[in-house]
């Protein structure tokens, strides 16, 4: 099936209601797409789907149409509290572009109703809305929709609003799987009804994704969409508008190389995936400085309900940068993106080909780059083998200036930058050490020294992937760095006080207490792992949020001086637990 139009939607073999036709008509898509195509008749018959169809062709239209077809023929209508379809998809981004969508076509069929159930928001507020307003159409991401079938005792009883679910969409079902939400989906799954239409859509098929089709879907019929001019055999799974592209340069100079471009092509639209939380803090607070007169968001998982508006915000921008973890490479929607570049492959194949769909969406131009060290180059041929992913190269010539020392200049101006750099730096190491494809990427490759001043570090951070290595070519600054202040008079005042208490501290005695010196992070186990995951569910049951991590993490040191006042740890486990606020489990999260 090629992945062009498809012809008029009068061309269907099922007639479409008068309401979504006009919608149609004022969004201007006036031809469908071969996934549209393919999906529509189906559903509206009755049959279960399972469609695999490259990024940007138009899934979203594939299963809003016929869930509203399929409310519209009901015999009984809806209650209030009765919800007839479902949508569940693995990130919050997604969901609102899903409910955007939604909102579009619902404006001729008031009757209907719908909730968006997502994170990053109070669980009780989802509750009373529910409650308050009911929802014929439910679009969640499953943590939180998983909490809503628990909330039985404050009001709402989910398990029966789906009693007579008439179709449940899973969007991204491979990122769902990929994202650990298997356990997640087995519950949500088994509150509802049997006899029900089901679609599965995603870009790529695993094994996990087959066993998904098993459990969910009955007798349904697959569709892969395929581009125009591709042999069946090969599968190309990057949209054929695309061009995209390779370039290999240095670690200590690829940074400015990403300046330069960004500074050519600042009056596009631009997105910059890094592989970490912390990456996206540090080069996106020095992209704000050194790319004059743009418009520079940053974007990843840990930002939580900010997130909302940042990627309403850039998806309005004519031109701008959007600095931002893999939380964005699957399924947005952001219009007329010029450039995808990743300054750091992602941590598996699959992502980088995600990455790459967040342009050339539906039979548009758009290009993406990736920078790579000279030995990542093998990766160009992995991508084309384990992905068939073709790259073409790009020298990136001309003059590229130095701006390392102004990023230390910003980290010497500001302790929040400094601080930002040790833990961008120690986030790359960890997540390059677990990296899919280890052949590759190994960590023990890296140059350390290299990398250290490709990140415009004043120091290298106490880490233990560091801790037999002097590093002597790496020239630490001579400024000492515990007297950087931060420009946040109030943070600064609550170091120095901090930092006062130690010193008192330092002239106590206490016993010493059996200390374990910590293994490398790459060669710890999965303990810490598994405990991060438990609180990570806890957080989302209850709906915490953190506003403002960094003031968090001084708040933590306080935590620890306390312990070390009460005597209930050595000095030397203070040392360590402080360190670890810097290089711990806090930098190391993706997206």
């Amino acid at each position: 099936m090629d992945n062009t139009t498809e012809g008029t939607w009068e061309s269907l073999p099922v007639k479409l209601n008068e309401g979504i036709l006009q919608t149609l008509e004022e969004v201007k898509f006036t031809h469908m797409t071969p996934v549209q195509a393919a999906c529509i008749p189906l559903f509206m018959r009755n049959k279960d789907v399972a469609a695999e169809a490259v990024t940007g062709s138009g899934k979203t239209l594939a299963f809003v149409i016929p869930i509203i077809e399929l409310l519209l023929k009901r015999e009984e209508k809806l209650k209030k509290m009765q919800v007839g379809a479902l949508v569940v998809t693995p990130t919050r981004e997604l969901a609102l572009q899903i409910s955007e969508v939604m909102k579009q076509f619902l404006q001729k069929f008031p009757q209907f109703t719908q909730i968006l159930l997502i994170g990053g928001t109070n669980p009780i507020e989802d509750v009373e809305k529910f409650k308050e307003h009911g929802a014929h159409i439910v679009i969640a991401t499953p943590g939180r929709l998983e909490d809503m079938f628990r909330r039985k005792a404050d009001g709402l009883d989910l398990a029966s609003s789906v009693k007579g679910l008439d179709v449940l969409v899973l969007d991204e079902a491979d990122r769902l799987l990929d994202m650990g939400f298997e356990a997640s989906l087995n519950n949500i799954l088994g509150f509802l009804p049997k006899q029900r239409r089901t679609g599965l859509f995603s870009a790529t098929q695993t094994q996990e994704l087959e066993k998904l089709v098993r459990a969910g879907l009955r007798n349904p019929v697959r569709i892969t969409v395929k581009e125009k001019g591709v042999a069946a055999t090969s599968l190309q799974k990057t949209p054929s508008r695309l061009s995209n592209y390779y370039t290999i340069c240095r670690s200590e100079n690829k940074f400015n190389h990403l300046v330069t471009f960004l500074r050519q092509h600042k009056h596009e639209k631009n997105l910059v995936f890094f592989s970490t939380c912390a990456c996206v803090e540090y080069y996106g607070r020095a992209l704000e400085v050194l790319v004059k007169k743009a418009d520079v968001h940053c974007i990843h998982g840990k930002m939580k309900n900010k997130r909302n508006k940042i990627f309403a915000d850039f998806r309005a921008l004519k031109s701008g940068i959007l600095v931002c973890t893999d939380v964005m490479a699957r399924g947005i929607d952001i219009p007329d993106v010029n450039w995808v570049l990743q300054y750091d492959p992602p941590s598996n194949a699959s992502a980088f080909v995600h990455r790459c769909g967040r342009t050339a969406r539906i039979g548009n131009q758009g290009n993406a780059l990736v920078f790579l060290l000279p030995m990542e180059e093998a990766y160009v041929n992995f991508l084309s083998i384990n992905q068939k992913c073709p790259l073409q190269k790009m020298v990136l010539s001309g003059d590229v200036p130095d701006v390392l020392p102004k990023v230390k200049t910003l980290a010497l101006a500001d302790r929040a930058m400094f601080d930002r750099g040790m833990r961008a730096f120690v986030s790359y190491v960890q997540a390059y050490a677990k990296h899919e494809c280890s052949l590759i990427f190994r960590s023990k490759d890296l140059d350390l020294a290299t990398l250290a001043r490709g990140f415009a570090l004043l120091r290298l951070p106490k880490m233990p992937e560091l801790r037999e290595d002097t590093l002597p070519d790496f020239k630490e600054t001579t400024v000492d760095t515990d007297k950087i202040r931060y420009k946040d008079k109030q943070r600064e005042k609550l170091r120095q006080k901090l930092l006062l208490e130690l010193k008192d501290q330092v002239k106590i005695s206490y016993p010493k207490k059996n200390f374990i010196k910590n293994k490398s992070w790459s060669k710890q186990r999965s303990k810490k792992e598994r405990r991060e995951k438990r609180s990570a569910k806890r957080r989302r049951e209850e709906g915490s949020d953190v506003e403002d991590e960094e003031m968090q993490e001084l708040l933590n040191d306080t935590r620890i001086l306390k312990k070390l006042k009460k005597g209930k740890i050595t000095e030397e486990d203070f040392e360590n637990q402080i360190s670890a606020q810097i290089s711990g489990p806090k930098s190391k999260h993706k997206a």
